[in-house]
């Protein structure tokens, strides 16, 4: 291999993870706001007597949107939801094994988020083209596509990330065939 495409190559693979990072900061950035948005309604609720209008649908969308931004850092990271302790220990007693678990792990990612990325890609399109809002009209609507729209990238920056784990990992399983 070149050194050309190995540059390439890193380059490409810090660039994804300057992509991963950032969608998690978003989510982070997007907590903060919302608990400031809280706090406001809350505080109006309390001293004025007059909620701000449409904090419970911004709440109910951002908690989506934020879960989903978030999801590629916790995948790459290992931070995804599962059952450790049988894995863990598979692990160290055979790692080939443990590799074997990892990657079925990460191919069933894979098409977990492939089904979702599906089923809402469609229904990104439609809340885009019908223009569907959450909210009540003339007091307050919020468009729904944006979220739907973070669901979607989402779904195929996790797909991706779970990619990278099934090559790492499949190339770590060929080494430790190698050296045996």
């Amino acid at each position: 291999m070149s050194d050309a495409s190995t540059t390439k190559k890193v380059g490409l693979a810090r660039a994804f993870e300057i992509w991963v990072v950032s969608l998690t900061s978003i989510g982070t950035i997007w907590i903060f706001l919302l608990m400031l948005i809280i706090n406001a309604d809350v505080s109006s609720r309390f001293l004025f007597n007059k909620p701000i209008n449409g904090v419970p649908e911004m709440v109910a969308l951002s908690i989506v949107g934020i879960v989903f931004l978030q999801l590629s850092d916790a995948v790459r990271a290992g931070r995804l939801t599962r059952s450790d302790g049988f894995f863990n220990s598979v692990a160290e007693r055979k790692p080939r094994v443990g590799l074997t678990l990892n990657i079925f792990y990460d191919i069933c990612g894979m098409a977990f988020f492939a089904a979702i990325l599906i089923g809402g890609t469609p229904i990104f399109i439609e809340a885009y083209q019908g223009k569907y809002y959450a909210g009540t009209e003339g007091i307050f609507t919020i468009p729904t596509w944006p979220i739907k729209l973070i669901l979607v990238i989402s779904c195929v920056t996790v797909i991706a990330v779970f990619a990278t784990q099934v090559k790492r990992n499949i190339c770590a399983l060929m080494q430790a065939g190698a050296s045996k």
